[in-house]
């Protein structure tokens, strides 16, 4: 079998354990969990947790029950419960880890419509089944889109992914508004044979499950490892003094990116001891308004109102100062007072590290060369005029 989510080349064969993506520690595979209990022993007289993680296409994950006590490790393929016949999966959890998941998630163990059970360890049938069901998903996609064209749909066919036993094709799209599918669902029973499931995913979703790479260079945290995704809001950007430039801020499923939440308790907490910005400072010399902040150094600068160009740099305890005797109705002499300790004279001085004269070397024209022009003019002298009989 091959892992066809991961990192793959020829045949479908994963370029990095070569196990083709049965490998025992699972790490070719999309979200992939650690399991750090795995050398530690149980107490004696405590059963191992029964439930296991079974991972299928693209990262769907759910969690199933041991109920027969088979000897599953990491890594195995296995035939699970599905509402119709069997689905194949890979496990990617197994013991005491799968138990914290479950109550992390808020899943019940016991409830059987959440747990369903596994059956069995999948045979030679089973995934060669599973294997040309998964072929068939590619070619079946661009149908399936160019289906929902003809019908003037205006939705897209994101996703299609077969039931381990090829019984069911569950078709995952997107839509901004509501659609009507009850045609299209006639037409690809008609074409494909097969039943048919419609599922309705999000923007975020269909990112994470098609995969790609970011602005960052590396692959999309929500194909590898994000499974929650929290609200991102465009006070996230004001905090971090991020430009508002929606083409800089959305990720490849036309949202706000995820990462913008995960520096934003910093920021938060360093905004803690800022004065809040649209307070002016009032001064013999009139009134001061912020004008630009640095979180992390703590410094925040100032200008007179009709002196925007002139900057005075105060750290947060100077502003915090004036604040404080402005509110019992005091003004300070000027911010020059304040400012005059954090002039530095010391200028900086750069080394050419690189070896460059300049930067803009290459914008000057280039001189001809003498001696092209002497070899130039000795060959017109030898060529005979046009005048000459």
């Amino acid at each position: 079998m091959a892992c066809n989510s991961c990192s793959t080349g020829e045949n479908g064969q994963p370029r990095g354990c070569k196990n083709n993506g049965t490998c025992g520690s699972d790490g070719c595979n999309k979200l992939t969990v650690f399991d750090w209990l795995a050398n530690m022993s149980l107490p004696e007289g405590q059963e191992p947790f029964k439930c296991v993680e079974v991972r299928f296409k693209n990262g769907r994950k759910h969690f199933y029950k041991n109920s027969d006590n088979l000897p599953l490790s990491i890594g195995d393929v296995v035939a699970t419960q599905a509402q119709f016949g069997h689905d194949i999966g890979i496990v990617t959890l197994t013991g005491e880890l799968v138990r914290i998941q479950m109550k992390r998630k808020k899943v019940d163990p016991e409830d059987q419509e959440a747990v369903k059970k596994v059956y069995r360890k999948s045979s030679e049938k089973d995934i060669r089944v599973w294997k040309e069901a998964r072929a068939k998903e590619e070619p079946m996609k661009v149908k399936a889109r160019q289906f929902a064209i003809d019908l003037h749909l205006q939705m897209k066919i994101s996703d299609i992914e077969f039931q381990g036993d090829a019984s069911k094709a569950t078709f995952f799209y997107t839509a901004e508004e509501r659609v009507d599918f009850r045609e299209l669902i006639k037409v690809y029973a008609r074409e494909f044979r097969t039943r048919i499931e419609m599922r309705q995913v999000g923007f975020r979703q269909e990112a994470a499950r098609l995969g790609g790479i970011g602005s960052c260079g590396r692959e999309l945290c929500c194909s590898t490892w994000l499974t929650d995704f929290r609200s991102v809001s465009t006070s996230s950007a004001r905090y971090q003094q991020l430009s508002l430039n929606p083409l800089k801020l959305a990720g490849q499923c036309g949202k706000l990116k995820c990462c913008l939440n995960y520096e934003l308790d910093s920021y938060l907490e360093a905004l803690e001891s800022f004065p809040k910005t649209d307070i002016k400072l009032n001064t013999e010399k009139g009134l001061a308004v912020c004008q630009k902040t640095d979180i992390f150094k703590g410094f925040m600068w100032y200008a007179y109102e009709g002196e925007w160009m002139n900057w005075h740099k105060l750290t947060t305890d100077q502003a915090n100062e004036i604040i404080a005797i402005n509110s019992r109705n005091k003004k300070v002499t000027s911010l020059e007072e304040y400012a005059s300790e954090l002039i530095d004279d010391t200028k900086m001085e750069y080394e050419n590290v690189v070896g460059q004269d300049s930067l803009t070397r290459f914008d000057r024209p280039k001189r001809r060369s003498k001696r092209r022009n002497n070899k130039n003019r000795r060959r017109n002298k030898r060529k005979p005029s046009s005048n000459a009989k």
